[in-house]
């Protein structure tokens, strides 16, 4: 889940009484002074767990990121808005993890978390004499660790605008038996098998997916362009497979050493059209992701809840 870097006015005002409509999390690590003007952002790879469930990795580059108004803010690096975790949030209380691994590990640099509630109204503060600033964050909050290698952030937050979803209340899954083995392979055997002329089971994932203009697609014919240029979607074989579990319904279902779907780079440079092989690449990557998640319902049969 790469996202763009965002330089979000932080002010010291009091805390709305609107509704919550978000918590965002910035997460940046880095060398330099925040007492300057710049800072310089570490490489290495982010890891993101909500509520114990490995979620999302996000590959943090080295580049000159801002540090922005009296707060000393600095333009994340990871930016990690709780409503893109999608149904994986809970009504109520959750929690997010952010890992992060440096790719030198000999390193010593500075890690900074920084949280805030986005609501429904905005406040008005003193900015400077006889300027005023309006915001719609509440709650704003920060943390920081000095660090050689890796280093983690847990905070706690409450996500009262998340929708409370059935499989939020499926049994706790803390081992993966041979038989659910056998059938969480063949969940991904299924997965891998919509890819197939006409697509039906592609535009119905599509459509249970916000925002995503599934009739456009369709139009578009990407996915049919792809499957003629050679594009396809192996599913990997069942001792291939790696489960994760982490006290929650949901477990995650991986490929060892690699990506659970993966495709070959050339087969989409068959496809001559710029637009058409964005198109087929994204959607893809919606439907075909790096990992699955699936849940146990109360019957014992497994399903992929999103």
């Amino acid at each position: 889940m790469k996202r763009p870097l965002l330089a979000l006015l932080v002010l010291a005002a009091a805390a709305a009484d609107g509704a919550v409509l978000n918590v965002e999390f910035k997460f940046t690590p880095y060398t330099g002074d925040t007492k300057n003007d710049q800072v310089e952002s570490v490489a290495g790879t982010a890891k993101i767990f909500l509520n114990g469930v490995p979620l999302t990795e996000q590959p943090v580059t080295a580049q000159t990121l801002p540090v922005l108004f009296d707060a000393r803010e600095i333009g994340p690096a990871v930016w990690v808005p709780a409503s893109s975790l999608g149904p994986a949030v809970r009504k109520g209380r959750n929690s997010i993890r952010i890992e992060f691994e440096p790719a030198d590990a000999a390193l010593a640099y500075k890690a900074q978390l920084r949280w805030a509630t986005v609501t429904d109204q905005t406040t008005r503060s003193e900015s400077g004499p006889g300027q005023m600033a309006e915001t719609n964050q509440a709650d704003e909050g920060g943390e920081e660790k000095q660090a050689k290698g890796k280093v983690e952030f847990q905070r706690e937050f409450t996500a009262d605008f998340a929708q409370d979803m059935p499989w939020h209340h499926y049994p706790v899954v803390n081992r993966v038996e041979e038989k659910d083995r056998q059938a969480l392979a063949d969940l991904v055997k299924a997965r891998a098998d919509l890819y197939k002329p006409k697509f039906d089971g592609i535009y119905k994932l599509l459509a249970a997916k916000p925002g995503v203009e599934v009739a456009r697609v369709r139009k578009a014919k990407c996915l049919d362009t792809a499957y003629k240029a050679g594009v396809r979607v192996p599913a990997p074989a069942a001792d291939q497979l790696d489960f994760v579990t982490s006290g929650q319904p949901e477990v995650v279902v991986r490929r060892k050493g690699s990506d659970l779907f993966t495709f070959d780079p050339a087969q989409f440079q068959r496809i001559k059209d710029g637009d058409i092989q964005m198109c087929a690449g994204m959607v893809l990557e919606m439907v075909f992701p790096r990992q699955l998640i699936a849940v146990r319902n109360p019957a014992g049969t497994w399903e992929v809840p999103y």
